[in-house]
């Protein structure tokens, strides 16, 4: 489904992914951690077609074709969505509205008029029952006045509405506390399917307690040093990441 090849990437000059190598197959479930600085959100952003960032060597590749070209927009039609760290406020624009906009913009891509609007209510009314969801939320300005849980679950309801093929949540559970962790994590696991693939970026193991990946990378200094399954994050847990670093430059 997606394969990155000797991905290497810079931001205003400065190097910060230095080879990356990585394949996500449907069904998939993949976490990404790592020390502050090592560029797993850098990694997020690229993959999501971000303009700040430079690819300068390697290629990805979304169901074998080669998206270097794309704008972020042209991506998301393709089926890739990034959750990001700190959603952005839009006053004036209700949730529901944004979500609409997004799901016809998506379809006007594909060559399909928009959904009408029976449909549309359906599976909004659908997707919020599925994440347990106030309808009065919807109605609200986008992330206006929303807390830190809020707003992630929205990015989680947007999620559920988009259907992507991958979705690359970028530290998700930054600033929840336990509750809206666990509601956000409920969310994503609910969305899973045979047929999409999730990446989760985080620098915490209780996550992981939640959405339990089928693979962890570690990224140190632009590159995956090591790759494992579920039990290289609780190793990381207990022996945190000056190890992995030692072994990276040993």
């Amino acid at each position: 489904m997606l394969k990155i090849k000797n991905l290497h990437a810079s931001v205003e000059d400065k190097a910060i992914l230095r080879g990356i190598n990585l394949e996500i197959n449907p069904g998939e479930v993949h976490a990404i951690m790592g020390p502050n600085g090592s560029g797993k959100s850098t990694l997020a952003s690229v993959i999501a077609g971000k303009e700040e960032y430079e690819v300068t060597d390697g290629e990805i590749l979304l169901f074998d074709e080669d998206i270097d070209e794309l704008g972020p927009d042209e991506r998301a039609h393709k089926g890739v969505f990034l959750s990001f760290q700190y959603p952005v406020e839009i006053p004036g624009v209700s949730v529901t509205n944004f979500i609409k906009t997004a799901i016809n913009e998506t379809r006007k891509a594909k060559g399909l008029e928009d959904m009408p609007a029976n449909e549309m209510l359906k599976l909004i009314r659908e997707k919020a029952e599925l994440l347990e969801i106030d309808r009065k939320f919807l109605s609200r300005s986008l992330n206006e006045g929303f807390s830190g849980g809020e707003k992630k679950r929205n990015e989680i309801f947007q999620m559920a509405m988009l259907e992507p093929k991958v979705a690359i949540l970028d530290e998700t559970d930054s600033g929840l506390d336990i509750d809206a962790l666990r509601i956000v994590a409920n969310g994503v696991n609910k969305l899973k399917t045979k047929d999409n693939a999730v990446i989760v970026i985080t620098h915490y193991q209780r996550l992981l307690d939640y959405i339990v990946p089928d693979f962890v990378h570690v990224i140190h200094e632009g590159r995956i040093v090591k790759s494992g399954g579920k039990e290289l994050a609780l190793e990381l847990e207990e022996k945190g990441y000056d190890w992995i670093k030692e072994k990276a430059n040993a």
